[in-house]
């Protein structure tokens, strides 16, 4: 047990500058101390995950008060993995943002969206450190509420309307999980995730702790946009800013599966989640996800809800990977939760990119434009292969271990579900690339011009990591199968 790392420093440094960027005089001051605070985050992911990579057990005692009476920062490479991806992701967007949201975000507003933006980012930090359950809670509604706040600022109506749907959809998840943590509670008295294993271990028969379970599940299932809680995230994902759209694409529902994956392997014990169906619901939920969700991708107009509709089906394979609870599964499921988040984040930042020079994201505003943005259609093409799972690409690795999750378990069934999401993927997918190569544009339409530098060099990076992690899974792989031991064994 290491007692010292930057756990602490990476929930309270944003804490801390978001009241100061929002006092920051509206210009660029704003979105560059917010550039700074997320880059400073990102080296202490890295740092931390490199304190963990070894199976090693971060433990930080808030206020002197030892677990579980205090409230405890307890981070494994699980934790790290995941505050790598949310600092990561941050860093690259506000790199990407400045341009989109002195378009998008009247002036005066600018300050406190970028103050809003350090909270969500906070908020999902904090998530992934903590090892407290109401803690947990309460990072996950700062994360929400400033959500709410990001969401509502988009240019259209529709944002306000999307931002009230999913303001009452997370208000309904958030009381689930609150009512499930208050009922477990009230069975074992404690909040700290580690003792909760322990002490739930002799409770397992208790019916309060199974309808607290119950509750637990439906509450992220609703963060996580879970089949069929799913209806917030098309509007929400189409009518953001182009900046929180890229940053909760890649990065919300990522959390929300890791926060699954703790309530599932970690507070509670084996022996209790074996007497539910849950490793059945999760099954048939992801794979109706998976095939329902990729279908509609394909009927979609605009290609923001195309992207929406496809994170919803790759969030079923996360939960494929969840249901079969074996090495292999958890595996796929941990290792897709990143390069989901690499694929997607290219994906919406492209797409950010065409409405910024095209002025709409409808496919036949689109027609032609591949010609006149070479670059910003060659990081979608390689974005999208990585969605497909073309070998070569990082979104082949966490299939392909999803395949053999379901092969090693015998489910052939399972095993063409999958196959079926990627055949589905080419067709949604297809149809960007054919509105954007062969479809004619209106006459009277000006050609438009590539994107400016400063959005094709954070859009290329995502690019590269696309590729380099298909090929190089060092740190994907190895960080999750670490991940995986110490989750499975967290009663032990």
């Amino acid at each position: 047990m290491i007692e010292a790392s930057p756990s602490l420093l990476l929930v309270a440094i944003p804490l801390l500058a978001a009241p100061v960027t929002a006092l920051l005089p509206p210009g660029r001051l704003p979105w560059l101390m917010t550039l700074v605070i997320t880059w400073t985050c990102l080296a202490l992911a890295i740092w931390q995950l490199q304190v963990v990579a070894d199976g090693s057990v971060v433990s930080y005692e808030l206020g002197g008060w030892a677990p579980p009476w205090g409230i405890e920062y307890r981070v494994d490479a699980l934790n790290a993995l995941v505050a790598l991806i949310i600092a990561g992701i941050a860093a690259i967007t506000l790199t990407y943002a400045r341009r989109s949201v002195e378009r998008e975000i009247p002036r005066h507003q600018i300050p406190l969206f970028y103050a809003a933006f350090l909270l969500c980012m906070d908020g999902q930090l904090g998530i992934s450190q903590t090892g407290d359950v109401f803690n947990l809670f309460v990072f996950l509604e700062i994360s929400s509420l400033s959500s709410y706040a990001l969401i509502s600022l988009g240019q259209r109506r529709q944002a306000l309307t999307a931002a009230y749907q999913y303001l009452i959809m997370g208000t309904i998840g958030a009381t689930f999980l609150l009512i499930g943590i208050g009922l477990i509670y009230a069975e074992t008295g404690t909040l700290n995730m580690m003792d909760l294993n322990v002490r739930l271990a002799d409770l397992y028969s208790h019916r309060t702790v199974h309808t607290g379970f119950a509750f637990i599940v439906v509450g992220v299932g609703l963060k996580l946009a879970m089949f069929p809680l799913h209806l917030w995230l098309p509007n929400v994902y189409c009518y953001a800013p182009l900046a929180v759209t890229v940053f909760l694409a890649a990065t919300a529902t990522k959390v929300a599966v890791y926060i699954m994956l703790r309530m599932v392997f970690t507070v509670f014990p084996e022996s209790l989640v074996a007497l539910t169906p849950t490793g059945l619901v999760f099954l048939l939920l992801g794979a109706a996800g998976v095939l329902f969700a990729s279908v509609a991708a394909i009927y979609q107009p605009d290609a923001r809800r195309l992207l929406a509709y496809s994170s919803i089906g790759q969030i079923g394979y996360m939960l494929l990977g969840i249901s079969y609870g074996t090495a292999l599964g958890l595996t796929a499921t941990i290792v897709h939760v990143f390069n989901h988040a690499l694929m997607k984040a290219t994906l919406f930042m492209a797409i950010g990119a065409l409405i910024y020079r095209i002025g709409s994201s409808r496919l036949d505003r689109l027609a032609g434009s591949a010609r006149h943005m070479p670059w910003t259609f060659s990081a979608i093409v390689i974005a999208g292969l990585s969605l497909v799972g073309v070998p070569g690409t990082a979104g082949f690795i966490s299939k392909w271990y999803l395949l053999l999750a379901a092969l090693e378990q015998r489910d052939w069934l399972i095993a063409l579900v999958i196959l079926a999401g990627s055949l589905l993927a080419v067709a949604y997918l297809w149809r960007l690339v054919d509105a954007m190569v062969f479809q004619a544009p209106a006459a009277d339409t000006q050609p438009p011009r590539e994107a400016p530098l400063s959005m094709l060099v954070p859009i290329w990076v995502l690019v590269l990591a696309n590729v380099y992690f298909g090929l190089d899974t060092r740190l994907t792989v190895d960080t999750a199968t670490t991940a995986v031991r110490l989750l499975t064994g967290a009663g032990s």
